[in-house]
């Protein structure tokens, strides 16, 4: 079964390089022109991949990004930032709002490819768009429900939102304040440290694989466990 592509980008001439190169490849090709378009396609075509350019008419790339990250449809689609502009503060800020890599241009086709094979390769597995595997850790984002080891485990529904952030970030890892905007809870009175009791909860309910929820020093939290033993 192919993989589709849903390439978004204002320049037309550019759609047609990525048209090209991609189905060459092997993938299915599906594309926009504007945000409102891409956001649309995300939600009717599921593509397994999104390349997604920043500097868009009406709505810029960050800003269908965070759509796409805060629809439950859409928000397990890896994202690929492809865009012109290559300052580090762009690379950071895409990747903490949930991109997947970051392509500038201009790019080689024959590398751009290998990315998105890279990308779809790696990370958390989705089946029937809803169940979430992360090593031991399975998430059922339909029912809410966490398993862990085969075991089903109770979580509050902050500690839910924060530990499905953590295994989509695929090992990234997130300050405090993004995790605590992403789990809704800036601007609502809660201190950073919130984010702290919730992860030692979690931890506590991971059990033994508790280091799979690792502390970046100066960075925040991330969850990897490519080193939890089976």
């Amino acid at each position: 079964m192919k993989h589709k592509i849903l390439a978004v980008d204002d320049e037309r001439d550019i759609l047609k390089l990525l048209q090209y190169n991609l189905c060459n490849a092997g993938f299915d090709f599906i594309s926009a022109e504007d945000g409102p378009e891409a956001i649309e396609l995300a939600q009717s075509a599921m593509p397994d991949l999104i390349l997604l350019d920043l500097m868009l008419p009406n709505m810029d790339g960050m800003e269908v990004l965070k759509v796409l990250k805060a629809n439950s449809e859409t928000s397990m689609i890896p994202v690929m930032m492809l865009t012109a502009k290559g300052e580090e503060i762009d690379r950071i800020l895409g990747l903490e709002l949930g991109a997947d890599d970051y392509v500038v241009k201009p790019f080689s086709p024959r590398e751009l490819v290998l990315r998105i094979k890279t990308v779809l390769r790696k990370g958390v597995k989705v089946e029937e768009a809803r169940l979430i595997k992360a090593g031991p850790v399975v998430i059922d984002t339909d029912r809410f429900a966490v398993s862990v080891e085969g075991q089903k485990v109770d979580f509050t529904a902050a500690e839910f939102r924060l530990l499905l952030t953590l295994i989509k970030s695929k090992g990234r890892p997130l300050s405090r304040e993004v995790l605590l905007s992403r789990i809704g809870l800036s601007g609502a009175g809660s201190g950073l440290r919130t984010i702290d009791t919730h992860i030692r909860r979690i931890r506590m309910k991971l059990g033994r694989c508790e280091d799979c929820v690792e502390t970046v020093r100066s960075h925040g939290y991330r969850f990897n466990y490519d080193g939890v033993e089976e």
